[in-house]
């Protein structure tokens, strides 16, 4: 087994370090001058260490194995979601996480993603290329995921239940989707979202009183402050305003390591974790926040490669989830950053500081690799 570790793909392990360098020193910049978080460089390399076990480990481990187990994850991610929704802890107003020993916490929605991924992979897998039925593939998929991400959405986490859907559509697509079920999905989703952002304004005060009894009245601070920013309390758009306004500050070259003003003086909520793209911005400038999208750039390439380079299409599907995954995670956070995208708590993949994403990020690549590694005939399960 360990023989096919001289195939996996060093541009890929290369980045990997890279990212690592670059998370260890902007999580490092962004608490040293915390008054309440402090996150040693020690505990960074650390969760980077365990992350980078995880990568060899799912990258060994035979990814159809996974497909063949699909249900019995399926289960788990399911009752995993509802036990953290009666029992798990609340924390920034959603109760997502269960509470570890050692002061971690894990969240079982970055989890499900990943399992996913592999559900979906093996229910298109059925098909063997051929085009998806509407009734047999096309609607049993999107069931399928539509329950995770009902049970995301109620916790309350609406970050993570949209990267459900994202999986969804680019899986469906990449597995021979139908061009007239593509135009029909394009007709009902430019309707609904007309109709949502028409009577969202004719209904606003009433629905954001049913909120706020509810506990989810922010959900609507966040998209007023995307769609009506000229409205919203300076409190509502104090983050996504300081973020902009240190990011501009940054200029070309940047503030300097460790000189961020707007960081350093804790003007940046969540600086180590959502918003640590504003502190590679203002430190290291345009020419810094370049290089980190173009690592980006490069890595989803070196996933797109192994995608084209897979003999089977299950290894294909795999791939176009995770990368799916990734692309939109790192355009949402950089948007919502810069003013583009509503503000979410999505993390920027391999650089924000949180030991489940970091943990969850490295396996899903990990199991990228795997395609790239087993190409031979397919194993039995027992």
């Amino acid at each position: 087994m360990l023989a096919k570790l001289k195939n996996i793909d060093i541009p890929i392990v290369v980045i990997l370090f890279a990212f690592m360098v670059i998370s260890t020193m902007m999580v490092y910049s962004a608490s040293v001058d915390h008054p309440t978080i402090s996150i040693s460089i020690t505990k960074i390399l650390v969760l980077y260490a365990v992350g980078l076990v995880a990568f060899l480990g799912s990258s060994l481990f035979d990814f159809r194995v996974l497909i063949k187990i699909a249900p019995y994850l399926y289960g788990f991610g399911i009752v995993s979601l509802i036990a953290v929704y009666l029992f798990g802890a609340k924390i920034h107003g959603a109760r997502g996480w269960f509470e570890l020993p050692g002061g971690l916490n894990f969240q079982p929605a970055e989890l499900v993603k990943l399992i996913l991924i592999i559900c979906v992979t093996a229910l298109l897998a059925r098909r063997e290329g051929e085009r998806l039925q509407l009734k047999k593939d096309v609607i049993p998929v999107g069931a399928a995921v539509l329950l995770p991400f009902i049970l995301v959405l109620i916790q309350p986490d609406l970050g993570n239940a949209v990267i459900f859907i994202i999986i969804l559509v680019g899986m469906i697509w990449i597995g021979n989707v139908k061009y007239t079920h593509v135009l029909l999905s394009i007709v009902i989703v430019a309707g609904a979202g007309y109709l949502f952002l028409t009577m969202y304004k004719y209904f606003h005060d009433a629905l954001f009183e049913i909120l706020k009894q509810q506990g989810f009245s922010h959900w609507m601070d966040r998209i007023d402050t995307f769609l009506y920013p000229q409205d919203v309390s300076a409190d509502d758009n104090y983050q996504v305003r300081n973020a902009v306004r240190a990011i501009g500050s940054g200029g070309l070259e940047g503030e300097g390591y460790l000189k961020g003003t707007s960081v350093h003086s804790n003007f940046i909520p969540f600086a180590y974790s959502d918003s640590i793209f504003v502190v590679v911005g203002e430190e290291f400038g345009f020419r810094g926040s370049a290089i980190l999208l173009l690592i980006y750039f490069m890595l989803i390439y070196r996933m797109i490669l192994i995608s084209i380079q897979s003999t089977q299409l299950s290894g294909a599907y795999i791939v176009v989830g995770v990368v799916s995954m990734f692309v939109f995670q790192i355009f949402e956070n950089v948007g919502m950053m810069i003013g583009i995208m509503p503000l979410t708590g999505i993390t920027l993949p391999f650089i924000s500081y949180g030991g489940t994403s970091l943990l969850i990020n490295m396996l899903s690549l990990g199991l990228v690799m795997s395609v790239k590694l087993h190409q031979e005939r397919e194993p039995e399960l027992f």
